[in-house]
């Protein structure tokens, strides 16, 4: 875009502006004289018509004399600025406004044609030479016992006509510069509303395209411009944040593996060179397996974040009784809670309760839960996994009374890696991928998690199932 939207803009103004001017100076100034002219015609051969039907008619029939008719059309002269002729049919004038009385002295019209109107009543030239300046001419028979005596000729010059309408034109030319000044305030607005903005939208992605994702701009405007502003200002900033996460999942990952693989890599190099005696090989390569399991489960967490990730994942739906389920998943647990002298408390909802889920995955979920809860659980506490049934949904709640989870981790406790300051000394072993997989995992079924905790407290985290319409165990 750059600068062009608002040249071709400004180039469409100015061809509006030449384009107005052009079409007053042709179209408008020609019709403009036209009406002029017709208006005049009109006007003058209703007066040549009056004067026909009086005092020429009288002059003919004897009933006047020249002197009282000449008198007549001399005031008529002053009051129309136009020339007055009593002409016969063979172009002998009679009367002239703008000349004395000569009855010696006649004055003939050469060529002289009454027919020279074509079938109007006026025409427009010198009328047969009789001026230096075109001039409008107005016909009106002078009849007598069904008789062309004479016409009443009445001349009125077009400079007049051209000048009234020029005077008419300026008005014109002057309205239409006002217009165009007043038009002049939607180019203000289209520079301060429109341009101006969508060139900061351009800058800016001229900068998110180089890279530069933290780039901040600014549209103070509540419509769809500033709309597009805000969502590709929280695009960008998306954008930032995920490659955020992304270097800091690199680095997590790289992390999480370099540890372990240094364990290996140190204990084996040990027991090659000496340093660890024959009789405590089998304690080193206790450790060292332990180190492979750990990376293995890391794989394998991996894995099925990226599966989950995956779009149109497929899952397994089926009906079973997840009161079950929970009861199999807290048994698988017993041997870690006898040595940790934890307790795990079921309030289940019935017998039965039956959802449509995944079973496979749910019991995936619960088991990293579990897991969870009993890592950072105290000794001798009591771990409560309840389930309620609300608006055709089944509610499952782990809930312990472990160290709690600080306020500001708890919007982080989802994110891959993530391992608050208070868990790591407690989560030695642990991936950082458990409540992902949890989370991602609820999601793939359109269901909800959420957790309540305080530090020092406890934790709850409750997502949700959809209950499921028929009732048989799967």
């Amino acid at each position: 875009m750059r600068k062009t939207l608002y040249l071709k803009f400004l180039l469409a103004y100015l061809i509006f502006a030449f384009f107005g001017f052009v079409v007053v100076a042709t179209f408008v100034s020609s019709m403009t004289i036209e009406q002029l002219k017709r208006e005049r015609a009109d006007a003058l051969y209703r007066e040549a018509t009056l004067i026909a039907n009086t005092y020429a008619s009288d002059l003919y029939n004897v009933e006047t004399s020249l002197d009282t008719v000449k008198k007549q059309l001399d005031a008529l002269d002053a009051y129309l600025g136009a020339t007055l002729w009593i002409i016969n049919p063979s172009g002998l004038l009679i009367l002239d406004s703008r000349a004395p009385i000569d009855v010696e002295n006649e004055t003939v019209v050469s060529g002289f044609d009454p027919t020279v109107t074509e079938n109007s009543y006026y025409t427009i030239g010198n009328f047969f030479d009789s001026f230096t300046e075109e001039q409008l001419s107005v016909f009106a028979p002078i009849t007598s016992n069904y008789k062309v005596r004479g016409y009443v000729v009445i001349h009125y010059p077009m400079s007049n006509i051209s000048a009234s309408g020029n005077n008419l034109l300026n008005i014109s030319y002057l309205m239409l510069v006002i217009l165009f000044l007043l038009s002049l305030i939607i180019l203000i607005f289209f520079t301060e509303m429109v341009y101006l903005p969508l060139r900061r939208i351009t800058e800016a992605t001229e900068q998110y395209a180089a890279g530069n994702m933290h780039y901040e701009f600014q549209i103070d405007s509540e419509d769809e411009i500033g709309y597009l502003g805000a969502t590709l200002s929280y695009m960008a900033s998306e954008i930032a944040r995920s490659e955020d996460d992304q270097k800091k999942f690199v680095a997590n990952v790289s992390h999480d593996f370099r540890s372990p693989l240094t364990s290996i890599k140190g204990y084996l190099e040990a027991m090659l060179d000496g340093t660890i005696p024959p009789e405590l090989y089998e304690k080193y390569l206790t450790i060292v397996l332990n180190e492979t399991e750990r990376l293995t489960k890391l794989t394998n967490g991996l894995l099925t974040l990226n599966n989950l990730n995956t779009k149109g994942m497929l899952l397994d739906k089926g009906i079973f009784n997840i009161n079950k389920v929970i009861r199999n998943s807290a048994a698988s647990f017993e041997g870690t809670c006898k040595s940790k002298t934890i307790a795990i408390e079921l309030i289940l909802t019935g017998d039965e309760l039956f959802v449509n889920a995944d079973m496979v995955k749910i019991q995936q979920a619960l088991y990293n839960l579990l897991d969870n809860a009993i890592k950072f659980s105290r000794p001798d506490s009591i771990i409560k996994i309840e389930t309620t049934e609300k608006h055709n949904k089944i509610f499952v709640s782990v809930k312990d009374s472990g160290i709690g989870i600080p306020k500001d981790d708890l919007k982080l406790i989802w994110d891959r890696f993530y391992k608050s300051d208070s868990s790591r000394g407690k989560d030695k072993k642990g991936t950082g991928l458990g409540l992902s997989i949890t989370k991602e995992i609820i999601h793939a079924h359109g269901e909800h998690i959420n957790v309540i905790s305080t530090e020092g407290v406890g934790s709850e985290f409750i997502f949700s199932l959809p209950l499921a319409e028929e009732e048989n165990e799967d």
